[in-house]
């Protein structure tokens, strides 16, 4: 139905995706899609990996590629494939906005160009302008937001609506309604995070797969919504208290926002890492055996989030900081291994995370989201004192992980999924070579 209110933001956000994709763009989509893979393959392992895969043995069989073996119609695929990339905490990040953009927009994305025969370079043109809107509306939510809401599932069905659309050949009008209807399906409550439960990954692969569904609609003259977003009863009004709009369209000449995406060398939440980053710059500067107490500073979040003194399961693991500060101290650079149950269970590291003390720090606040900071303050039994700190963590633009650093990790999560050395080496090689023309097949073919 129509009225006489302005130009919703859904239009105008979906006419910033008429930009122009360049190469260099293209390149850098292709490095999400490695990142997205190593994650993907080590996290079907895992329990909510084998639970998820379980559940797509019962779904129709489909022309979709999914992890575990699995041929799946591109809904379903997206779900399954949606929900194994963050449960290792190794996924892409983006600060500002609070979202993991590949688990969501990546599994989307592969499903429609699957299903649709899309050539590589169409692939990353979706994940480029999926990035950009589920980034946009992530800075835009407003930082009470995620105090219940989960940014990557609720901003992510936005940006996968985006990203099925481009491959759908969606026009802005068919955009808006995808945009509308993906909006409508928004959710993914943070209860999830104080139990050991593995709704998280619900939340992405819905995330996905919503986005997905809500851009075939579309396709059928299926409506929704213009005004989704700061309508009386939309998404702002009902979700974000204080949501700030007017970054949802900020800079809309600015280089395409994927750009300033973090990733993750370490398997552990990403407020862990400005923490980690500190610890590994002070071990060797450290008799363990003569420590007193660890302090570390950081900002708020980072401590609401992540301030667990004995976590007993991998999950606490990976969202404390007093057991990243202890194993860090202990083992050196992190691996899964490291923040799994036995792990939490050690009792040299117990010890070790009984001497960490959690405070906020006012100027790492002030610089929260914009930089993931932290200090660390190692004090002896002696009186001497070690000190560093971070002021952004390793893998963010300002301290980037080299490209074969990240390769390197995709090498290992993929190993440590149980993949041969030569298919290993093949899927990376497929990844990258998606923006010189590369198949989607070629790629989804070794994913078992």
């Amino acid at each position: 139905m129509n009225d006489d209110r302005p130009t919703g933001l859904t239009r105008s956000l979906a006419g910033l995706l008429r930009r122009p994709i360049v190469a260099a763009d293209r390149r850098r989509a292709a490095l999400h899609v490695l990142d997205w893979l190593g994650c993907a393959a080590a996290g079907a392992k895992t329990p909510p990996g084998l639970a998820m895969i379980a559940y797509g043995r019962t779904l129709a069989a489909g022309s979709c590629r999914a992890v575990g073996g699995l041929s799946l119609a591109s809904r379903d695929a997206a779900i399954v494939n949606g929900a194994v990339g963050n449960v290792l905490e190794m996924d892409d990040f983006y600060r500002t906005a609070l979202v993991h953009p590949g688990p969501v927009v990546v599994p989307a994305a592969l499903a429609v160009a699957q299903e649709t025969g899309a050539t590589g370079e169409a692939l990353l043109d979706a994940l480029v302008r999926g990035f950009e809107v589920m980034i946009r509306v992530g800075r835009s939510v407003g930082p009470t937001h995620y105090k219940h809401f989960h940014n990557t599932a609720t901003c992510g069905v936005f940006g996968s609506a985006a990203a099925a659309g481009s491959l759908l050949g969606l026009d802005e009008a068919q955009m808006v309604d995808a945009l509308g209807n993906a909006g409508t399906q928004a959710s993914g409550l943070w209860q999830c995070r104080l139990e050991d439960t593995m709704s998280k990954q619900l939340h992405n692969g819905r995330a996905a797969q919503a986005g997905l569904i809500a851009a075939q609609l579309a396709t059928h003259g299926f409506t929704g919504a213009e005004h989704i977003l700061e309508g009386p009863l939309g998404f702002y009004s009902g979700m974000c208290p204080d949501a700030e709009p007017a970054l949802l369209l900020a800079e809309p000449d600015a280089p395409w926002l994927l750009h300033g995406a973090s990733f993750k060398p370490w398997p552990a939440c990403r407020h862990a890492h400005p923490t980690i980053d500190a610890v590994l710059a002070a071990r060797e500067a450290v008799d363990i055996g003569r420590v007193r107490r660890i302090i570390v500073e950081t900002y708020r979040d980072a401590i609401g989030v992540c301030d667990r003194p004995t976590p007993r399961t991998a999950v606490e693991a990976k969202f404390s900081l007093q057991h990243a500060s202890a194993v860090v101290l202990l083992r050196g650079r992190p691996d899964l291994a490291d923040f799994d149950a036995p792990a939490a269970a050690d009792p040299d590291i117990a010890t070790l995370r009984a001497k960490v003390e959690l405070h906020e720090s006012e100027a790492y606040t002030r610089a929260y989201p914009a930089h993931f900071g932290a200090s660390l303050r190692i004090e002896l039994e002696d009186g001497e004192v070690v000190t560093r700190d971070i002021a952004d963590a390793l893998g963010d633009p300002e301290n980037p992980l080299p490209e074969a650093a990240l390769r390197a990790k995709a090498q290992m999560l993929l190993a440590s999924a149980g993949y041969p050395r030569h298919t290993v080496d093949d899927m990376l090689d497929a990844a990258v070579a998606l923006e010189r023309g590369g198949g989607v097949d070629a790629l989804m073919r070794c994913l078992a």
